[in-house]
């Protein structure tokens, strides 16, 4: 076994299981011993005006590139050809998809990381573990524009299903394409090894959030206020609204 086929061993078959590894028993530490932690750690507080803006763009953007991902890396090519997808129309899909996607995540990044570390009062509840999030955010971000835009929709364009979308489904089979994965681009193979990496450091970040929030998300009120049921049964002298504590005055007497 050469020097090469050994580093590639070690990139494309035991990096990714001991990042799978780190990314499933992470989420399993950090829920048993920091579920006061799993949080967004929303600074929401500190800063509203450019939040309302860069988050709802990030989010949406992110959602679409993980759709895309699963399309492309996930679905073989021979299902999405048995529903009438032509190679000629998934390229298109991609294509645009993928841009559209890409350039949103990247302007919501832009928004959030000036507002982060461009307010005093934000940078200051930012934590080490963010700083190397939003680097690893970055990375990947980038990486993702450099083939998505420069490489193939302005240069000459790679099909990475035949390669690595093979090798990807191949790590949850146990068969992992090396020779496949080998072949491709450079930039490809760093953004796969990359994502690997990416996905360990998940469990120990604020994105854990991204599982405990619903679909609906994204659409929610910031606050949200629970109503009274209004079949519930009020106790003698019970008034329905906000009340006074300790014998004060009610809410209908003035003062």
């Amino acid at each position: 076994m050469n020097a090469q086929t050994g580093w590639q061993l070690f990139l494309y078959v035991i990096v990714p299981y001991a990042c799978l590894t780190t990314l499933i028993v992470g989420h399993i530490w950090r829920y048993r011993f920091d579920q006061f932690g799993w949080t967004s750690r929303s600074s929401e507080l500190y800063e509203k005006r450019w939040l309302l803006f860069g988050s709802p763009v990030f989010h949406y953007g992110a959602l679409a590139a993980i759709a895309g991902h699963f399309l492309g890396l996930v679905i073989p090519k021979s299902w999405t050809a048995a529903v009438g997808i032509s190679e000629s129309s998934y390229t298109v899909i991609s294509k645009v998809g993928g841009t559209l996607a890409v350039v949103l995540v990247l302007a919501g990044l832009v928004v959030l990381t000036g507002r982060r570390w461009g307010m005093v009062r934000v940078r200051l509840v930012t934590t080490r573990v963010d700083v190397v999030a939003f680097l690893a955010l970055w990375t990947m971000v980038l990486l993702g524009f450099g083939e998505t835009v420069v490489y193939s929709v302005f240069g000459p364009g790679y099909d990475y299903r035949p390669t690595i979308a093979v090798w990807l489904r191949g790590i949850f089979t146990f068969h992992p394409n090396v020779a496949g994965i080998a072949q491709a681009p450079e930039i490809y193979q760093v953004h796969a090894v990359l994502g690997w990496l990416f996905l360990a450091l998940f469990p120990f970040t604020r994105f854990v959030h991204f599982w405990s929030a619903p679909v609906w998300y994204l659409t929610r009120p910031y606050v949200v206020y629970r109503r009274s049921r209004p079949d519930a049964i009020l106790s003698p002298g019970e008034a329905r609204g906000w009340q006074t504590i300790g014998g004060g005055r009610g809410p209908g007497e003035r003062l």
